[in-house]
C-alpha cells in the first residue's frame, strides 16, 4: 500500500476525527495503520471499518469483546488496555504517530512512540506539561521528531524554522479569550457549562474549550513552548487576539517579529504535522486578508484570568508542579461540566491544590504519575 503510515492515539476525539478528515482528503499520501481510543467503541469501530487499519486498540479492557464483535468479519486486529495503546504507538508500519489521547493516559504511549523513533505529531498537552524534560530527553536520544499540532505551537515551529534560538528575544502566544471574554466578573460567577462551551472560533473538545475560557489552555501552552523550543518561561508572553487569525509570533533580538497567520481550522496544523517539511495544497480555505478585516491585540487582565497566573507560578516552581496543576485542572473542569461546581471555583480549586502540594524533581516517569495521582486526590476532596 502507498502512503505514509499514520497511527492515531485518541482517534474518536476532536483532533483524532479531524486527522481522519485530513487523511481522507489525501489518501494518496497517508494511510491509517492504527487507531486507538479510550472507550468510544462505537465510533472506533466505525472508523476502523472505513479506514481499515492493521490494529485498533481500546484503553478500557472491558470493552475489547464489544469492539471485536463490531469488527467481526474483518482482518483488523484488536488490542486493549495500556498495552494496546503502546502497541499502536510502536507499530512498525507507522511512520507518524498522532498523540491526541487526553489525560495522563497518553504519556506512556507518547514516550513509546518517541523511543521507537517515530515522528510524533503531538496534540495532547499532558506529555510536555507534566513531563517535558523526560519527553524532550527521550526525543534527543532517539533522534525522533516532535511536530506540534496545537495551532499556537505549530505557528511557533514555523516561525522559528531557519532561526537560531539565541536570536529569539521572546515568544508571543495569542489567545482568543474563549467563549466568555465579553462577560463581567459578576457574570462569570453565574456561567453555565453551555455558555463556556460556545467558543466563538474554534471547534474543540469540551475540556479544551473550558480551558480556553479560563485561559488555562494558554498557561499550559506556555509550559509546552518552554520545553518544545527551549525558551525560558520569563520570555514567553500571552496576548489577547479575538480573531484567531494570528496564531503566534516570535520576536527576535534585532527587533523583527515573525507571525504565522491562517484560518482558525485545526486541520491546517494537523496536515502540516503529517506532511512536514512538505506543504500540501490548501484544502481547508485560504486566508483572504481583505475580507478578514482588522486584527486586534490587547494585553491580558491577569486578575480576570487567575488560571493563567497559576500556570506561570507552577512553571516557575518546576519539578512536578506543572503535573499537579494539570491534574487539578482536569478534575475541576470535569466537576464544572457536571454542574457540581461554579466556573470561578475552577481556579480556586487549582490554587488550593497547588498550595497543599509539595513538588518533587520530575526526573522519573513514576514521580510524574504519582504527582498526577496525588493532585487528583486533593482536587477530588475539594470538589466533594
Amino acid at each position: 500500500m502507498n502512503g505514509k503510515g499514520v497511527a492515531i492515539l485518541g482517534s474518536t476525539g476532536s483532533i483524532g476525527r479531524q486527522t481522519l478528515e485530513v487523511i481522507a482528503a489525501s489518501q494518496d499520501r497517508f494511510r491509517v495503520v492504527a487507531l486507538a481510543a479510550a472507550r468510544n467503541v462505537e465510533a472506533l469501530a466505525e472508523q476502523a471499518r472505513r479506514f481499515r487499519p492493521t490494529l485498533v486498540a481500546v484503553l478500557d479492557e472491558s470493552l475489547a469483546p464489544e469492539l471485536k464483535g463490531r469488527l467481526e468479519g474483518t482482518d483488523i486486529r484488536v488490542s486493549a488496555g495500556e498495552a494496546g495503546l503502546l502497541e499502536a504507538a510502536t507499530l512498525g508500519e507507522a511512520a507518524v504517530v498522532v498523540g491526541a489521547v487526553s489525560g495522563i493516559a497518553g504519556l506512556r504511549p507518547v514516550l513509546a512512540a518517541i523511543r521507537s523513533g517515530k515522528r510524533l505529531a503531538l496534540a495532547n498537552k499532558e506529555p510536555l506539561v507534566a513531563a517535558g524534560g523526560i519527553v524532550m530527553s527521550a526525543a534527543r536520544q532517539a533522534g525522533a521528531e516532535i511536530i506540534p499540532v496545537d495551532s499556537e505551537h505549530s505557528a511557533l515551529f514555523q516561525c522559528l524554522l531557519g532561526h537560531q534560538r539565541e536570536h529569539v528575544r521572546r515568544i508571543i502566544l495569542t489567545a482568543s479569550g474563549g467563549a466568555l471574554r465579553e462577560l463581567s466578573p459578576e457574570e462569570l460567577s453565574r456561567v453555565t457549562p453551555q455558555q463556556a462551551l460556545a467558543h466563538p472560533t474554534w471547534r474543540m473538545g469540551p475540556k479544551v474549550t473550558v480551558d480556553s475560557a479560563t485561559l488555562m489552555n494558554k498557561g499550559l501552552e506556555v509550559i509546552e513552548a518552554h520545553w518544545l523550543f527551549g525558551v525560558p518561561v520569563e520570555r514567553i508572553e500571552v496576548i489577547l487576539h479575538h480573531q484567531s487569525i494570528v496564531h503566534s509570533l516570535v520576536e527576535f533580538t534585532d527587533g523583527a517579529t515573525i507571525a504565522q497567520l491562517s484560518q482558525p481550522d485545526m486541520r491546517l496544523p494537523i496536515q502540516y504535522a503529517l506532511s512536514y517539511p512538505e506543504r500540501l495544497p490548501a484544502r481547508w480555505g485560504a486566508l483572504e486578508l481583505a475580507q478578514t478585516g482588522e486584527l486586534t491585540f490587547c494585553a491580558i487582565d491577569v486578575d480576570r484570568y487567575p488560571c493563567l497566573r497559576l500556570a506561570y507560578d507552577a512553571a516557575r516552581r518546576g519539578g512536578t508542579a506543572p503535573a499537579a496543576l494539570n491534574a487539578a485542572d482536569e478534575v475541576a473542569v470535569e466537576a464544572f461540566l457536571a454542574g457540581r461546581i461554579g466556573f470561578m471555583d475552577i481556579p480556586r480549586i487549582i490554587e488550593t491544590v497547588l498550595s497543599r502540594y509539595t513538588p518533587e524533581p520530575a526526573d522519573a516517569l513514576e514521580r510524574v504519575i504519582s504527582a498526577d495521582a496525588d493532585a487528583r486526590a486533593i482536587a477530588h476532596s475539594l470538589v466533594g
